[in-house]
Parts: structure tokens; sequence; C-alpha cells
């Protein structure tokens, strides 16, 4: 195919375009007889092209000249804006150097403080015509509608509020006409309060107030004018964070106020602080009680009505006419504790007597009429909380020296250290008077301070009085002990001498009730101590602590001032950790328990050493190998006691007559248990051991023993038990020389023993000695003169 080259060709790359096109469009010969048809439309697409070419190239043209036009016009601009600027800083510095605008300014300046002061000024009447408006409006509709004069104050107390909020930031500015705006939203409220209160006293005065019967219904003209006043107090009620009084009850209760007044604080007997708890308390309760039903029947509907779901329906001294009536005479009444407090804290018996007659008060109005004092969580926390925010330090003080006094007292008294015998039953440990007063006393110390509502006044309370009290009586018991010890022991006496009189105090049963009374006074204070740990009161000041301790941060004011260790080692070493078995008093009972256990300790070293002298004589009785050729004087049960064992028999039966009434069942036989394991300890070593035994003298001594075990066992049930091992080697020793039908003889009985350790315990066994070894049988058997021989 020849190539085609147009007058257009620049390139290669047309010509082989070209090429690929006639390529296509000539594929046959038959192809050539279309040619002038494809020339023509290859000559109208190169006219439609070289028209859109001749097109876009006067575009150009035109798009050249267009900017070349805005290239021209901007550099005018440029050079203008140039000529303007440089005209502009030849007047700013002939201004500059000029002092024309500053003389205007100055001269403008006062005009325009007095143009701006009588804007201030026009808009501060605005403001007041405005404020004269809502008042007036608020006038305009009382008595008649107290709901319709509640809006336009409602506005004058927001814009009042509104006011106090805006004045800091303007610097305070303004000052007396947010003081007049308050003022005058205020004054709108008492006058509105007035009116309606003037309303009521009309309407009670026309009743005869209060002389009417308390059985009696109101009529709808008081009741109205109850729910008028209401009305207008409701949004106080609602929004009012702290406790208001309801204005209805204030207006019926006033008379009443008037009559407190003349009657308990004026110059009548009945106004003395001293009668107020005579006189006023009972007063004030029997006037609420009289007049509780009358409330109630009368106006709880009312007020549940205007108050319903609202944030005031859950408060009972808004939802309960009598919880009202009681809030409007409080008043009166704390303004009467008050000056009563003023006398009161300069005579500790007067305020010691006057905190306890208000908290009989409190209690009274919280149990009989429900008073809560708006707190619905907590209750009331009664006058007696607003006078010892006060003065409580001095009412403690008061306390602590009352209780202190009296402990005193009860130590001194000429039975203090008595045993006190009709105390408790048969089987129980008795206490001295002095601990039973003690615990009365600390029980009565409880009863003035359980009722304070104050978490920090119960634990100073418990800590600096009872606590304290228990302290010091534990020291007199542990003095007791320690002068005690210094009389017994060789130390002692050497150390700290001793008189005839403080030994004849010991003499007989005096060792055992000295024992016995520190023993049964502290064993008193710790069972009195545990029941106390498991009432109510005390459970829950545990428990109030242990949260406290668990929560508080600061350590050295846990509660009323103080520490975390102080409490702790007044209390319990438990407080603020996870242990849940502690108590208040677990310091104190680990004391009284250390106390009572060395009591113990002492009262059987008391006893071991009261039967060691006793059985001296009995102990250096040498007729134990008497020989009697009377068969039948063998016998235990036909002879009679050794006539050395008569005095320790007899000082037996005195320990155990006294131990039995001063001591409780369980801590009697312990005690004896111990004392009798070391007699048997010494009429083993001391008798059995010691000495040599004809068949006589081994009856001889088997009669004692038994002489012994009943004496014992009139006053513990198998008592003897403590023998055991001394009563199995009697019968061993006892054995016949002959031998008899079913019992071993004595013979035999040694050459099993003496065989081997099997033979012997078999031997044991047969008879029944089961406390023996064989090594006790062989020892046994050796102390027989017939054996010896």
């Amino acid at each position: 195919m020849a190539t085609f080259m147009g007058p257009y060709s620049q390139s290669i790359e047309p010509d082989i375009r070209l090429e690929d096109y006639l390529d296509d469009k000539l594929q046959s010969t038959t192809d050539l007889e279309n040619l002038d048809t494809l020339l023509a439309s290859v000559e109208y697409q190169r006219s439609q092209l070289q028209s859109q070419l001749d097109d876009a190239t006067k575009e150009l043209e035109e798009s050249r000249k267009s900017s070349a036009d805005r290239q021209a016009a901007l550099s005018s601009q440029i050079q203008e804006f140039q000529t303007l600027q440089k005209s502009i800083d030849v007047r700013l510095q002939i201004l500059a150097a000029s002092d024309a605008p500053d003389e205007a300014i100055r001269r403008l300046e006062q005009p325009m403080k007095q143009l701006h002061k009588v804007d201030l000024a026009h808009k501060y009447l605005l403001l007041l015509q405005d404020v004269e408006e809502l008042r007036s409006a608020a006038r305009s509709h009382l008595p008649q509608s107290p709901k319709a004069a509640l809006e336009p104050y409602s506005r004058l107390k927001q814009l009042s509020m509104r006011l106090k909020e805006l004045q800091p930031a303007a610097d305070e500015a303004a000052a007396h006409l947010v003081t007049h705006v308050a003022n005058i939203s205020s004054n709108l409220w008492d006058e509105m309060k007035q009116t309606m209160w003037n309303e009521l006293e009309a309407v009670l005065t026309k009743r005869g107030w209060p002389k009417i019967d308390p059985q009696l219904e109101i009529d709808d003209e008081w009741r109205e004018c109850f729910e008028k006043l209401l009305d207008l107090q409701v949004p106080e009620l609602i929004y009012s964070k702290d406790v208001v009084t309801l204005l209805p009850i204030d207006v019926m209760a006033q008379i009443f106020v008037k009559e407190f007044r003349f009657h308990f604080m004026s110059d009548k007997t009945t106004s003395s602080p001293q009668a107020i708890g005579t006189h006023c308390f009972p007063w004030f309760l029997a006037l609420v009680e009289r007049w509780e039903d009358f409330l109630r029947d009368n106006f709880t509907y009312i007020v549940a009505s205007k108050l319903h779901n609202s944030a005031a329906s859950g408060k009972m001294v808004y939802m309960d006419p009598v919880c009202a009536f009681i809030s409007s005479m409080l008043p009166v009444m704390r303004e009467k504790v008050n000056s009563a407090m003023v006398e009161a804290v300069n005579s500790p018996t007067f305020l010691s007597s006057l905190i306890a007659q208000l908290l009989s008060f409190d209690e009274a109005l919280r149990s009989r009429f429900n008073y809560d004092g708006g707190d619905v969580e907590n209750g009331w926390g009664g006058l007696t909380a607003e006078v010892l925010d006060k003065d409580f330090a001095k009412w403690l003080r008061a306390e602590k020296d009352f209780a202190l006094e009296r402990f005193q007292g009860i130590m001194g008294s000429q039975d203090a250290r008595n045993i006190d015998y009709e105390f408790a039953g048969a089987g129980k440990t008795k206490p001295t008077y002095g601990a039973v007063r003690v615990t009365d006393l600390l029980r009565s110390v409880t009863s003035q301070y359980e009722r304070v509502r104050r978490f920090s006044h119960k634990l100073r309370f418990l800590i600096d009085i009872q606590l304290a009290i228990l302290d010091e009586y534990h020291s007199r018991l542990r003095g007791s002990l320690e002068a005690y010890q210094s009389l017994t022991s060789t130390v002692g006496r050497t150390l700290h001498g001793v008189t005839k009189e403080e030994l004849a105090a010991l003499e007989g049963t005096g060792a055992l009730e000295t024992l016995c009374k520190v023993f049964g006074s502290s064993d008193h204070i710790v069972n009195t101590l545990k029941d106390w740990s498991n009432e109510e009161f005390f459970v829950t000041l545990w428990e109030q602590l242990q949260a406290r301790a668990k929560a508080s941060e600061d350590q050295t004011n846990l509660a009323g001032g103080m520490s975390y260790d102080h409490v702790k080692d007044r209390t319990s070493s438990t407080v603020g950790t996870e242990d849940d078995g502690g108590v208040l008093f677990d310091e104190t009972i680990v004391a009284y328990t250390q106390r009572r256990e060395r009591a113990a300790d002492f009262l059987i070293e008391a006893l071991v050493e009261s039967h060691h002298k006793a059985f001296r004589a009995y102990l250096q009785r040498p007729q134990w190998t008497t020989i009697n050729e009377d068969i039948s004087a063998a016998d235990p049960y036909q002879l009679g006691i050794t006539a050395e064992l008569a005095e320790p028999l007899r000082i037996l039966k005195r320990n155990l007559e006294f131990l039995s009434r001063a001591l409780g069942t369980a801590v009697f036989r312990r005690i004896w248990r111990s004392a009798l394991d070391r007699l048997n300890m010494l009429l083993w070593s001391e008798v059995l051991m010691s000495q040599s035994f004809t068949t006589y003298g081994a009856a001889q001594f088997a009669r004692d023993l038994h002489a012994m075990f009943s004496t014992l066992e009139r006053y513990i049930p198998d008592g003897s038990g403590s023998l055991r091992s001394l009563e199995d080697a009697v019968r061993l020793l006892n054995l016949p020389i002959e031998p008899q039908e079913g019992v071993t003889s004595l013979k035999q009985a040694t050459d099993r023993v003496f065989t081997d350790n099997t033979q012997a315990k078999k031997l044991l066994e047969e008879l029944e000695l089961d406390s023996l070894t064989p090594a006790n049988a062989r020892q046994i058997l050796y102390r027989r003169v017939e054996n010896s021989e």
C-alpha cells in the first residue's frame, strides 16, 4: 500500500495512522470502487478539523489580548494604590504632629459620661418601676388569691437573686440597688405572710381559739384560710433546703408560745431554770398530746393534698400536722433551754440533771409523736445535740467527776471487799460487793449517754469514764494480788516486811478469801463485759467504730479528738481491721482475764501450801510398820483413822466448804483437781514411796485414804479421781499374804510383777489397776515389809 503524505504531516506518527486507516478501508479491489466516497468523507472530516483549528486559534488570540488588558489594568491599580498610600502616610504625619483630635476627645469625654449616667439612671428607673409593679401586682391578689400573688413575687425574687449573681462580676457595683431590691423582696414576702396571717388570726379569734373542744371539726372558713396560707408557702416548703415551720400552724401556735413565755420565761417561780424538768417539759408534752388528735383529724388531708408528689411529701414535719406543731413550738423551747444552760454550765450537778432531762424530752418527742425534725434518714438530733455541740466537754467533765467520786465512795465503803454470797445461787462464782456496785455504776453511766446521738460523744463517754473506771478497778485488783504475793513469798517478806496483823489475816481461810475476792471480782467484770458486748447499744457502737476506722484517713483524729492508736489501745486491737470477732471491751476483758487466771493460780498454790502444812505430822508418822496378830484388824473398814489425819481432814473440809460457796462449780472442780494432783504426788512420794508397810500399816493407810475420799466426795462428786493412782497403789499394797478364793495373794502378785513386764501388765489388768505401770507396781510391792523379808 502506497504511503499518503498530507500537507499537514509533521512526523512519522500521522503516516502510520494514515496507513492503518487505508489498510482498514481498502482491503480488497472492491473497496477501490468506493474510493471517491472515501475521499469525500476524508475531505469533509479535514474541513471540520480545519474549522475547529481556526476557532481555537481565534480564541487563543482573544485570550492573550484579554490577559494583556487585565495586566495593564492591574498595573494601573497598583500604581494608584501606591500613590494613595503615600498620600495617607503624609496625612498621618501631619495628624500626628497636631493635637486637635485629643482636644476634641477631651471636650467630648464629660458629655459622654453624663450621657452614660443618664442612660444608667433611666435603666435604674425602669428596673425600679418593674420592681414596684411586681410588688403592687402581688399585693393586689391578697388575701383573695395567694397563688396568683406568688407569680409576681416569684419574678421579683428571681430578679433579686439575679442581681446578686451579677454583682461580683461588676466589681460589687450598684450595691444600693441590689440591697434595695432584696429588701423589697424580703419585705414583700413578710407583708404577704402577715396579710394571710392576719386573716387566719381573725378567724381563730372569732372561733375562740384555743378555748374549743379538741374533738371539734373545723368549719369551711377556717379550712379555707388554712389552705390559702399554705398555698402561699408551698414553693418555700418545696425548694427550701432547711426545715421551715408551716405558717398556718405558726398562727395557731402563737397563743401557746405566749403562754409558754408567761409561765416559763417571766418572773414566776415556774420560770426557774431548775424547774425546767418538772414543769416546762411536762407542760410542752401535755400540750402536744392534748391537740394531737385535733390537728391530725382536721389538717392532715389539707397538707397532703397541697404537698402530694412534691419534694416535701416525704418529711413528717410537713405532712404530719402534729410534727409541724412541734416545729412551731420548738424555737421558744430552744430559747428556754439555752437560757437554762447559761446557769447549768456553772453547776455540774444541775448540768448533769438538765442533760438527762433533756435527753428524755427529746426521746419522748421521737417515740410518742414520731418527730424526726425533717431528717428522714438519720432522725432528729434533738435539742440535746444542739446543746452538746457547744458544751459537751463540760458535761463530760461533770459526769466523769461524779462517776469517779461514786467509784471512790464504793471502794471506801466497809463491805466493798466482802464477798457477796447472795449475789447468785449455788454453783456460781461470787463477786465482792464492790465489784457488783462498780458494774452497777458503769450501767448507770451507760444510761446517761446511750441516748446521745453523736458517735464521738458516745465513744468519749465510753473511754474517758467507763474504761477509766475499769482501769482503776483493775489496778486495785492487781495491787491486791501483788500485796498477797509479797506477804506469802520469802523474797516479798524480806523486801517489804510484814506485820503480825497481815500474817494473821492470811490464817485459816484468810488467804483463800483474799484470792477469791480478786477471782470473783475479775470473773464478774469479765462476764459482765462479755454480756454487754452482745447488747444492741454496744454492738452498734462497735460497728460504727469499725466503719469509721476503716474509712478514716486521718489517724490523728479518729473520733472526738482521739487518735486511732489511742482508741485501739483502749478498746480492741482489731479496730480498723477485717477481723469480725472483736468487741469494744477486748483489751479490758484480756486484762481482767489475766487477773482472774493469776488469782486461780494463787488459789491452787494456797491450797497446796495449806495441805502441805496440814499433812506435815501425818507425813512423819512412823507407825506404818506396826504388827497386829489379829487378822480382823487388817480390815480397813474396821479401823479408825490415824490420829494425825484428823487435822488434815478438818483443813480439807474447811477449804472445801469455803471454796464451794465462793466459786462456781466448774472453777471449783478445776482448782481442786490441780490441788489434789499435788496432794496425790505428796502422799505418793512422802508416804507410799518413803515408808514400809506391814499388812496392818497398809490397811491403816487404806482407811485413811477412804476417809479423805469420803470428805472429797461430799463436795466434789467423783472428786477422788484426782487421787486415782494413789487409790490403785493402796489396793495393790493391801494384797493379802495368804491366798484367798478369787483374790491374788501378795506372793503371787510379787512373783508375776518381778517376772517381766508382760506378766506385770497382765496382773494389773486382772486387778483393774489401770493407772499403774509395771515399774510402779514393783516399787509399791517392794514397800511391803513381808516382801523385803
